[in-house]
């Protein structure tokens, strides 16, 4: 199917549900429908087609995600921009993606304008929520348009989605999804998930990363997206309560901040059936304190842009041992591979490492990227010898399940041992005064990379650095325990909320001559 077809489809079944909840507003699937036709038909007129880029800068906001709607019935390509990467990332992904329409919230129009000046390709310039001069209101320009049904072939090859992601060159590449890629991540989760009815879930996160996968696997099944401008721990914990939510999804660094709140335990959760959890690796010890609050509801997701966010999955029945206790070796695991999916570790010489062994995370199947966009080189790079290269490297066990190391460019070399940070930050993180974390390689004459901690307390707590080397030392020997640990107010995240190594290690390697 094509990727708009999970909506289509829940037009015809569910026509007077909400698709949307927005501020207590729902959005019933037979408006947005009609909305959003009209913006592909208004599209259609400016001469957009099959893998046409359309770029929607914008918060949260339902604006925005019927205006992705419309760009895929249009047969088009959605660009998210996420307006927390800065103009800089805008400006480039919207020349290097050739975008030749933007739609944007009327709170960035310093950027629009200089995408306008800069940026020869984009033709169009839609404002989600408001008339500006020289630019129509969407609903004003929508409304000059027909409703009336568009037909598109079925076409599981063509690109729906350029997404930009990092690479090794400062610069990020463009991740072409195909429709093919997330019917492939949809059925996986259809096959995993459970649900009493119809799902409603929370948006909370950026809506231009994961959590907008979700969204559409809620719409396969004609449930209800509860949409927030943005995280915040109080509200999440409201609305889960307000609006019965059943499906969650948040990278580790907001499920921290739902666990710290002081009303955490103050709220009904028994609607919920999955509390989604990924994007980035998750404490044993915080994952424990989550089952204890929301229940056995806890869902381990793994993916990345290019092989959307099902590549392993563990659900909740899996952390638990058959006497009903927690597995606590399953806690560190990022599940078993997805129904759908061909998973296998690989060790550099390109032969797959049997169980027990650690080697890189690769995939085959219909969940992988079409390529990066103009950059056949990192294409070839990533699918040597046949397989998708997520750059992970992790171990099997006898049973299947995954256990991530860690990123195979941040392993760090000290002394000629090789240490994983995350495994000495799940030590770290399993301290009661210990927010976040992120372990780092900085230079060193004697070991040429010595181990440091860099750690955001909890509001009002504190710790010695020296009792955090000695609980390391404790746990993980000499070798692997920090040589030095330093205290940040605030440890520098991503847009949806990572904890980013890079960030953190880059000032420590300010003015060497070696890079590691």
């Amino acid at each position: 199917m094509n990727l708009i077809d999970f909506f289509d489809k829940a037009v015809a079944r569910q026509p007077d549900r909400p698709v949307m909840i927005f501020e207590n507003q729902p959005w019933s699937y037979r408006s947005v429908d009609v909305f959003a036709t009209r913006i592909a038909h208004g599209l259609r007129e400016m001469g957009i087609g099959r893998e046409s880029k359309c770029a929607v800068l914008s918060r949260n906001h339902p604006l925005a995600f019927v205006a992705l709607l419309g760009i895929l019935k249009a047969h088009g390509a959605w660009v998210p921009l996420n307006p927390g990467d800065g103009t800089d990332h805008a400006l480039y992904l919207c020349e290097f993606f050739d975008v030749e329409v933007v739609f944007f919230q009327a709170e960035h129009v310093e950027t629009v304008d200089l995408i306008r000046a800069k940026v020869r390709g984009v033709r169009h310039l839609i404002c989600l929520d408001a008339d500006l001069p020289g630019c129509h209101s969407l609903e004003a320009w929508a409304s000059r348009y027909e409703a009336t049904p568009i037909f598109l072939p079925w076409d599981p090859d063509a690109v729906c989605m350029v997404r930009g992601t990092g690479g090794t060159t400062g610069r990020p590449k463009g991740v072409m999804n195909t429709n093919r890629n997330f019917e492939v991540t949809i059925a996986n989760y259809l096959a995993s998930l459970r649900f009493d009815g119809p799902p409603v879930y929370l948006a909370a996160p950026p809506l231009t990363h994961a959590p907008a996968i979700f969204a559409f696997v809620t719409i396969a099944l004609a449930g209800t997206i509860v949409i927030h401008r943005k995280f915040d721990a109080k509200a999440t914990l409201e609305a889960i309560e307000q609006h019965r939510v059943s499906l969650l999804y948040l990278p580790p660094t907001a499920m921290y901040g739902l666990l710290s709140h002081p009303d955490v335990r103050n709220h009904d959760y028994s609607s919920l059936r999955h509390f989604v959890y990924g994007a980035a690796p998750t404490a044993a010890s915080k994952l424990r304190e989550a089952i204890d609050v929301f229940g056995p509801v806890m869902t381990q997701a793994y993916g990345q842009t290019e092989v959307p966010t099902s590549v392993t999955l563990m659900p909740p029945a899996a952390l638990y041992a058959a006497d009903g206790s927690l597995h606590e070796q399953r806690l560190l695991s990022c599940g078993q591979p997805t129904p759908f999916t061909r998973v296998a570790l690989m060790d550099d010489d390109g032969s797959i490492v049997p169980p027990g062994k650690i080697g890189e995370i690769v995939v085959q199947g219909g969940l992988v990227m079409k390529g990066y966009y103009k950059n056949p080189e990192a294409t070839a790079e990533a699918s040597k010898y046949g397989w998708h290269h997520t750059g992970d490297l992790a171990y099997q066990d006898e049973e299947g399940f995954i256990y991530i190391c860690d990123r195979k460019k941040e392993m760090i070399i000290t002394g000629g041992f090789n240490v994983y940070p995350l495994e000495v930050e799940q030590v770290i993180l399993s301290h009661p005064a210990v927010q976040d974390c992120a372990v780092v390689g900085v230079p060193d004459e004697k070991w040429g990379e010595a181990i440091k901690a860099v750690i955001e307390l909890k509001h009002g707590c504190s710790v010695s650095g020296a009792e955090i080397i000695a609980t390391c030392k404790g746990k993980l020997g000499s070798v692997k325990a920090p040589k030095s640990v330093d205290f940040i107010d605030v440890l520098p995240r991503s847009p949806v909320g990572k904890v980013m190594r890079k960030e953190v290690r880059k000032k420590y390697w300010e003015g060497q001559s070696r890079q590691i």
